[in-house]
């Protein structure tokens, strides 16, 4: 029961590798969804033309 065991999380972490006790995060979508559609929007200069042009 220690490093050396790969049937423990203590083993697994000092090994690097995954299992029932220690399982893989799972990743986001939602938060990746929202950096994506923020960085997706025109130039604020555009808009400011068209404002100004109303």
């Amino acid at each position: 029961m220690g490093k050396g065991d790969l049937r423990t999380r203590r083993g697994k972490l000092f090994r690097g590798t995954y299992g029932k006790s220690r399982p893989r995060k799972k990743k986001k979508k939602a938060a990746a969804q929202k950096l994506q559609s923020a960085t997706a929007q025109p130039p604020a200069t555009e808009n400011r033309a068209q404002q100004a042009e109303s």
